[in-house]
């Protein structure tokens, strides 16, 4: 039953995520960088990554320990609501304190401020929405969940569509209006999450309760460094770039590996979004003391028949992919490209295993393993972006998310004791042994025709997936019959 539900409802998410996303990063996000250009690009991206690394402060762990802690005590909803809000509200505070201080030390000048305030709002916005949409999926409420993971671009894509195609602005497009369009969708976000929220809790008054602030601090330190770690490794590449590189190049080198970046960040959405409703699965599984193989062996199967079939197809097809999508640099981005998107793969991984470790309250695990991740990652860019530029940075990144996977995968199957027939290695080999030269020889045979050799090549994965069982039909076979 179990597997059953985690199918159906992954199957809701994504088809959500996928009506919506995939339109906001390859049409909002594409034209928006293709009218402001690689360089103007290259600053937001650079600072939106800057803002990231500092979201421990603004979150210190809250919203994965809420997560876990309401999935297996639903009681302690409205006993915690309030307390916490006021406590994101005072981390917010710290948060711009800190992020604008480190910028000012970094030699940030005033274009750079001017868009850091906005993004630094936008980021609050943001991890107050996966606070709220924590206490959600927490109930088990993953349809609801669904619909809010995907509200605030739905707003974005609604708001920029207006001023990218319409002549409402009346002057050029420029990277600010980018910024401000995504403050008020996640206002929009945030005001809709509240109200479900409060439709099934109860907000006690807004007041200071520093013993609460310190037990929620204290319980939630683990997974806040943890966040602080894995923020450094995922998205120190871009920042390094921007400031080890000339001013000449710094900013185009960092839109190229943005352009790069936006279809892997748009595939890590997908794998996301199986850590969303695993979390609160495999949590209260294992405090009910369930065994939890058959959704590992289903998530595990699922995701590396998507990560795989997505890294084949696009290395195939990397350049009319490209072509479609930039003006400029395409060369450039496709090298950067062909390094970058395997890191889907070991990404996947850690989604399924490194969730698993935070269910089961492995944080101390989680952690050693994530400062070794940033160990490889700065040694990695130090030696390579003097030298191979963007490349550099694209190659430090698989290397680090290679290295977590292993690493968290291992940890995981010990620390679990997770039979080793629950992850379907050989489905895996043989899969890919057969899809990756069969997807290379239709992009061969109609050259010229990347529609046609695509469509071939995506119904070919899927015809491969089910012959193989990679794609778990008896998973879907119970949903079907359960749903008649």
């Amino acid at each position: 039953m179990k597997q059953k539900d985690f199918v159906f409802n992954i199957a809701i998410l994504i088809f959500l995520n996928l009506l919506v996303k995939p339109f906001w990063i390859l049409g909002v996000e594409v034209a928006v960088q293709n009218r402001v250009g690689a360089a103007a690009y290259g600053l937001y991206f650079a600072i939106f990554n800057f803002t990231y690394l500092f979201n421990v402060v603004l979150d210190m762990g809250i919203t994965n320990f809420n997560n876990r802690n309401i999935a297996r005590h639903t009681q302690l909803l409205s006993k915690h609501l309030s307390g916490i809000i006021v406590l994101k509200l005072l981390l917010g505070i710290v948060y711009l304190m800190v992020t604008f201080g480190v910028a000012f030390l970094i030699g940030y000048d005033t274009l750079h401020f001017r868009l850091l305030f906005w993004m630094a709002v936008n980021q609050f916005l943001n991890a107050f929405i996966l606070y709220l949409r924590s206490n959600v999926s927490a109930l088990l409420m993953f349809k609801t969940d669904s619909v809010l993971s995907v509200l605030d671009r739905l707003m974005m894509i609604l708001i920029c569509g207006v001023m990218l195609w319409t002549d409402v602005l009346h002057t050029a497009f420029k990277i600010e209006y980018f910024v401000y369009a995504q403050t008020a969708a996640y206002t929009i976000s945030a005001a809709v999450a509240m109200t479900v929220v409060l439709s099934k809790a109860r907000l006690a008054r807004l007041h200071w309760n520093r013993p609460f602030f310190l037990m929620i601090l204290k319980k939630s330190f683990p997974f806040a460094l943890l966040y602080l770690l894995m923020s450094f490794y995922n998205r120190i590449d871009s920042v390094m770039l921007e400031r080890m590189l000339p001013d000449g190049i710094a900013a185009t080198e960092a839109g190229i590996y943005a352009s790069a970046f936006r279809l892997l960040d748009a595939l890590v959405m997908i794998a996301y979004l199986f850590s969303v409703i695993l979390l609160p699965l495999f949590s209260r599984m294992l405090k009910e003391g369930e065994k939890v193989g058959g959704i590992v062996r289903s998530a595990t199967s699922l995701l590396s028949f998507f990560a795989i079939t997505s890294v084949t197809l696009l290395l195939c097809f990397r350049f009319p992919v490209l072509e479609l999508l930039y003006n400029e640099h395409i060369a450039e981005s496709a090298a950067v490209f062909s390094i970058l998107i395997p890191c889907i793969i070991p990404i996947s991984l850690t989604y399924i295993f490194g969730t698993l470790l935070t269910a089961n309250g492995n944080m101390r695990l989680l952690n050693l393993t994530a400062v070794a991740g940033i160990a490889v990652n700065l040694l990695v860019n130090v030696i390579l972006i003097p030298r191979l530029h963007a490349c550099g940075a694209a190659v430090a990144s698989l290397a680090t998310q290679s290295v977590m996977a292993l690493i968290q995968t291992i940890i995981a199957i010990r620390v679990t004791q997770l039979p080793l027939k629950e992850i379907p290695i050989l489905k895996i080999l043989i899969f890919t042994a057969i899809l990756i030269p069969s997807c290379y020889l239709f992009s061969t045979y109609f050259h010229g025709k990347t529609i046609v050799a695509l469509l071939i090549s995506g119904g070919f994965a899927c015809l491969l997936g089910l012959v193989t069982r990679l794609i778990p039909l008896d998973a879907v076979n119970e949903l079907r019959i359960n749903q008649k």
